[in-house]
């Protein structure tokens, strides 16, 4: 299988302390990983490395089967999108928002009319476009930061916490919403989550990591029956 994401060696020190270590990551084409573990086990710093955010202290990271170099590390970050559990809208319309990212590349006016319309739409927000996105309820918002990474076309989507901050019947219609376009598009996407409930609709494997390490990778399935260790099966079945 074609990967998406590969990581290999990643280490991350802080203050001589030492944030991350994982041997090997895999994130094939076309499929949504679970990233799970407990609180400061390291899962947002794990994605924005891997989302060529934050630089690791050593290690390789390979982006759509390109080795990531400060020569091609800016191409390869716009082949990818980062949706965020804070939304961190621009005070601007909801319009503007969804055009930002696509503006700043450059793309021409008339493809980010018809982008920005498109996801709009399809994330049933067409209505709120002139709108300004600080009145947007918290779903609403969401929305928005959604349509803006998906109208970047990208082809690797990094999802951390997006859904922990919404009411449940907003967050499981988002869910679904999310695993439609995800199944449609082809898009590979990695989800950090807390939120075992959100991994069933969403993941075909999950990746458990503790004290900066992923532990074990694998089905949910084959988690549950045989999880490596007290850490891990207190995750899966808390």
């Amino acid at each position: 299988m074609e990967k998406a994401i590969e990581a290999r060696g990643i280490s991350l020190y802080r203050q001589k302390k030492a944030v991350l270590n994982v041997e090997e990551f895999i994130l094939y084409r076309g499929e949504i990983m679970a990233l799970i573990g407990p609180n400061g086990a390291g899962k947002s710093t794990f994605l924005q490395v891997l989302a060529l955010l934050t630089r690791p202290s050593s290690g390789e990271i390979f982006v759509l089967g390109e080795r990531v170099a400060p020569k091609n590390e800016l191409s390869l970050r716009r082949r990818m999108a980062v949706v965020f559990q804070e939304p961190l809208l621009l005070d601007a319309s909801v319009y503007a928002n969804v055009a930002f990212g696509l503006m700043l590349r450059g793309i021409e006016r008339a493809e980010v009319e018809k982008r920005v319309s498109e996801w709009l739409k399809r994330l049933g927000i067409g209505h709120l476009a002139r709108q300004p996105a600080r009145t947007l309820s918290g779903g609403e918002s969401q929305r928005v930061n959604l349509a803006r990474a998906f109208a970047l076309k990208p082809e690797v989507l990094f999802l951390d916490e997006p859904f922990s901050a919404l009411d449940y019947p907003t967050r499981k219609a988002l869910i679904a919403e999310l695993a439609a376009i995800l199944k449609e598009t082809g898009i590979s996407a990695l989800l950090v989550t807390h939120d075992y409930h959100e991994i069933h609709p969403l993941a075909q494997r999950v990746a458990v990591m503790l004290d900066g390490r992923i532990v074990q990778c694998a089905q949910l399935e084959e988690i549950r029956r045989h999880p490596a260790g007290e850490g891990v099966a207190a995750l899966i079945d808390p």
